[in-house]
């Protein structure tokens, strides 16, 4: 980067953010801290100390703080979405689409229209150019925390105007690198649950935003034999073992949830694999297209160990992935991430 570029750093007002806005100021960029209110779309439960904590920490480091109210935008993009995909028995991603439309969405434009040539934000991953100047997102050093999964949207004109400082960091040398710096967050623990829905409760919470009624149906087998009563499609997600609320006398999961037929399909743990899936909405960023079949390492949820598969594409916004072994758990709605060893190549979302 040139050092007359102006950065904007997108601050949570935890440590990563923290950090990587110190980082930039500290290589000498012109730097400012941002910070997105959503209170409005979070019905009072968005952390507002987070705002506080952000600008005390901008104060600190001496740049100028803002804070850019998009809950309108990420009420209608990332929420309803989220909503949308459980009522159609899926399993969303918010962050993923946060990161699309919000943070390299409308953080970028206003970035942008305010005179910032880039935005960072502390997530972990990297960002180069190849030979060909083709932005290539990559995975962080920090295996434990590298989010390259949650950012697999991303455009070519949204990579050029970011940057990742955390990249070749771990998680340890963040945090010590804050204390070392007299950050006040340097102890502060990462935020664990979805940021609107604070509790975890994410059914409790669809089911106030609704007017849709969620109606008891049945729990049944591959064969379709009713096993018991569920309380309603909403509340289980593929892969669920506990809280099912009926003894079947042996450990049972959900593999499949039918909104046409109100059914929950529960089977046993080795029933529960599967070695194909179709992707849609899909997004390359290596490259334009897998014409051809190629093998890669494919993640079909952020915590799952990369898996090895082949991968074609099959029309213009279709990709199917054939794993060498069968995967645990995969589910309709949820972003599956290809990689060519650290270079994230592309992706979509399991159909």
């Amino acid at each position: 980067m040139a050092k007359n570029e102006k950065i904007l750093v997108a601050m949570s007002g935890g440590v990563d953010s923290a950090v990587c806005a110190a980082l930039i100021k500290k290589q000498g960029f012109p730097v400012a801290g941002v910070t997105i209110d959503l209170s409005v779309c979070c019905d009072g439960k968005f952390n507002n100390k987070d705002i506080l904590d952000a600008r005390n920490t901008a104060d600190i480091l001496g740049i100028e703080h803002y804070v850019c109210d998009f809950a309108y935008e990420f009420k209608n993009c990332v929420i309803q979405d989220f909503m949308n995909t459980y009522i159609e028995g899926g399993t969303p991603n918010p962050c993923v689409k946060c990161n699309k439309y919000i943070k390299f969405g409308l953080l970028l434009d206003f970035a942008k229209q305010n005179g910032y040539d880039k935005i960072a934000t502390g997530h972990y991953a990297k960002i180069k150019q190849d030979g060909s100047g083709r932005y290539l997102l990559m995975r962080g050093v920090d295996r434990t925390k590298d989010q390259s999964y949650m950012l697999y949207t991303l455009s070519q004109e949204q990579l050029s105007h970011v940057v990742f400082p955390l990249g070749d960091y771990t998680k340890k040398e963040i945090r010590a690198l804050a204390a070392e710096m007299g950050l006040p967050s340097a102890t502060r623990s990462d935020s664990q649950d979805i940021c609107f829905i604070p509790d975890g409760d994410y059914a409790s919470y669809i089911k106030s935003h609704t007017d849709k009624i969620f109606n008891n149906g049945n729990f049944v087998d591959k064969d379709n034999n009713v096993l018991g009563t569920h309380k309603g499609i909403i509340n289980y997600t593929v892969g669920q073992r506990k809280g099912l609320g009926i003894s079947l006398g042996k450990p049972m999961y959900v593999a499949q949830k039918n909104v046409i037929d109100n059914t929950v399909t529960l089977v046993d743990d080795d029933e529960l694999y599967g070695k194909s899936l179709k992707l849609t909405d899909i997004n390359l960023i290596s490259c334009d297209d897998i014409k051809t079949q190629q093998k890669f390492l494919v993640k079909i949820r952020y915590r799952h160990n990369p898996a090895y598969a082949t991968v074609v594409q099959t029309d213009e916004n279709t990709i199917q992935v054939e794993f060498d072994e069968p995967q645990r758990a995969i589910a309709k709605g949820q972003s599956c991430v290809i990689y060519d060893g650290d270079v994230v190549v592309g992706g979509g979302t399991i159909c």
